[in-house]
């Protein structure tokens, strides 16, 4: 292989080293959590258990964070329909953050036929970090609002948080430091990032330096296979 040839490749193998290391790093970690809700409808108290999941992208200087029901929750004994009920709920947090995040989402696009479990729609909310830390997001209690009356399902079974975020609070607040947590309504999000922005500045850097010493490796090959000019 010629030295210009050798030249290229290092630099190339620098930079994929560097892109690898970029990859490598973590953006959130998630479970599929089971709920056992207990709801006091207007007509007595109902149960339902129902998996929840929980996924948080970035958006602007906050969170995406959205609840997803699988199962459906609660019943009405008439038939509800289409946009006569709404959902939200609340998200506990925990670690190095605290508070509530209330999510909320749009009424049923469709009627529910009375005595059928509720299909709730997805709900979102945007969390802005002020502390920096891993935070934790637990389900909290449900709202139905329906036809004038307002079912509450409350977990009963001490869920264990269905997302963790690595975060970063702006001005670089720490998880020691006091503040609490600010949330407001959202519909729209940005594409997911890696992990937490200093964790990526700092890998960023680590992917540079190696891509340096690749480039310096191969600029010393290069200068030591040139013949000595007399």
């Amino acid at each position: 292989m010629s030295y210009p040839k050798r030249t290229a490749a290092l630099a190339s193998a620098a930079a994929l080293a560097g892109a690898a290391v970029l990859l490598a790093a973590p953006a959130a970690h998630a479970d599929v959590v089971d709920v056992n809700y207990r709801c006091q409808t207007p007509i007595g108290v109902k149960s339902a258990v129902s998996p929840i999941d929980m996924q948080g992208v970035r958006s602007g200087s906050g969170y995406k964070i959205t609840m997803s029901w699988q199962k459906g929750v609660s019943s009405s004994p008439v038939e509800l329909g289409k946009g006569a009920m709404t959902p939200s709920a609340s998200i506990e947090l925990g670690g190095a953050d605290s508070g509530t995040l209330p999510v909320s989402g749009p009424p049923n696009a469709a009627a529910i036929p009375a005595n059928t479990p509720i299909k709730i729609s997805d709900l979102s909310g945007t969390y802005t970090p002020k502390k920096t830390g891993k935070v934790t997001f637990t389900p909290g209690t449900l709202i139905i609002k329906a036809l004038g009356t307002t079912t509450t399902c409350t977990p009963t079974n001490d869920p264990k948080p269905g997302l963790t975020l690595d975060v970063t609070a702006a001005g670089g607040g720490s998880s020691s430091s006091g503040g609490g947590s600010s949330s407001s309504s959202s519909s729209g999000g940005q594409l997911p990032q890696t992990g937490p922005e200093d964790s990526a500045i700092a890998l960023g850097t680590l992917g540079g330096t190696v891509l340096l010493a690749g480039a310096a490796g191969a600029l010393w090959l290069t200068r030591r296979g040139q013949p000595a000019r007399r």
